[in-house]
């Protein structure tokens, strides 16, 4: 994969997740950064990830990728 920038203005910082909206529901989905660049989402950095705001109403789902913790089954 390569890498991509942050789809925020003048931001030169890499992306690190890919936000998409479904309008029908008053929903922002915030993930892992996409495999490849859509055209309809936005690619953001961790700063534009963490401050990231929606209209009021909306709600926000944020997909966390869950890593090895060092736990044995």
């Amino acid at each position: 994969m390569d890498q991509r920038l942050c789809s925020k203005v003048a931001c030169v910082n890499d992306a690190v997740s890919t936000l998409t909206y479904d309008y029908a529901d008053s929903m922002a989905v915030l993930g892992p950064l996409s495999y490849t660049q859509e055209p309809h989402s936005y690619d953001l950095c961790s700063k534009h990830s963490d401050r990231l705001s929606v209209p009021q109403g909306w709600q926000v789902v944020r997909h966390v990728v869950m890593r090895d913790l060092g736990f044995s089954a």
